[in-house]
Parts: C-alpha cells; sequence; structure tokens
C-alpha cells in the first residue's frame, strides 16, 4: 500500500507515465505548485519549496529501487518540486508568459543537462535524481532573470 502511494506521488499522479516526454507532461504540476508558492510570504514559499526537495529525495530514492535503481524516466517528482524554484522571488513571474517562459528554460537545461548539471547525476540514490534538476532550475533562474532583466519594461504592463 504505501508502495504504491510512493510510485503515484513519485509519478506526478501518474503524469510521468505518459508515452510521449514524460518528463516535461510530469513537470507541468510544478507550475500550479510554482504559483501557489508565489502566493506565500517568501519564507513559507522557501521553506515550503526546501521541504518538498528534502521530502521528494527518498521518495525518488525508494521508487528508483523499485524501478530497477535508475533515474527511471517516470519518476517525476523531482521535476515537479525543483520547477518553482526558476520563479521564487521573481514577481513577473506572475504573468502567464513569464511562467510559460520559466517552464521551457527549466526544460531546456533539464533535458540537456549541460555542464554542471550533468555532474550531480553523479551523486548516488535520490539526492542525485533530486539535486539535477535542482541545478537546472538555479541555472534556468539566472537565465530567466538575465532575459527579464533585458527585455523591454512595457513588456510587462502587457498582459
Amino acid at each position: 500500500m504505501v508502495e504504491s502511494l510512493w510510485y503515484w506521488l513519485a509519478t506526478g499522479l501518474g503524469t510521468g507515465l505518459s508515452p510521449v516526454a514524460p518528463g516535461t507532461i510530469g513537470s507541468l504540476l510544478g507550475i500550479p505548485l510554482a504559483w501557489w508558492l508565489l502566493k506565500q510570504s517568501r519564507p513559507v514559499g522557501w521553506l515550503t519549496s526546501g521541504a518538498l526537495m528534502v521530502l521528494a529525495i527518498p521518495l525518488c530514492q525508494a521508487v528508483s529501487a523499485q524501478l530497477g535503481g535508475s533515474d527511471h524516466g517516470s519518476i517525476v517528482a523531482d521535476e515537479i518540486v525543483a520547477f518553482p524554484l526558476v520563479v521564487m522571488g521573481v514577481s513577473a513571474a506572475r504573468k502567464p508568459w513569464v511562467m510559460a517562459l520559466a517552464f521551457v528554460i527549466y526544460r531546456f537545461f533539464d533535458v540537456l543537462k549541460p555542464p554542471p548539471i550533468h555532474l550531480a547525476e553523479m551523486a548516488s540514490g535520490g539526492l542525485g535524481i533530486v539535486l539535477d534538476d535542482v541545478l537546472a532550475a538555479a541555472v534556468s533562474f539566472i537565465v530567466l532573470a538575465l532575459l527579464l532583466k533585458w527585455l523591454p519594461a512595457r513588456w510587462f504592463r502587457a498582459v
């Protein structure tokens, strides 16, 4: 019973079982989570986000062991809990187009895993599974912040 609940959570309520782009489909659950976290005070948002990442480590570890010990493509809890890091502290992320841009940037870095992101996968178990997504989110945050800095201010007045 507990194992099937953990499996259900790790696969993003089954979204990670999608036959096409399971990581991207599963990551979509990170958007409402990020939206909700942005509505919280910063301390509550950061503490909640941190707690979810810490909880994702043993969750991903346990389900990974069930599925053969690797970062199986159906495990998407790591993507879901890491995505909000891309937009935390970015007030412009409350605009849907900025949230969508953040998602695209995050998926780009999570899929390609350029250096140093790919090095995180060398960490074993659940830590490695979650850490590469956290690094992808950190790099995505930097890219998003730079893009928002360079975009014309009039874009932020538009819906």
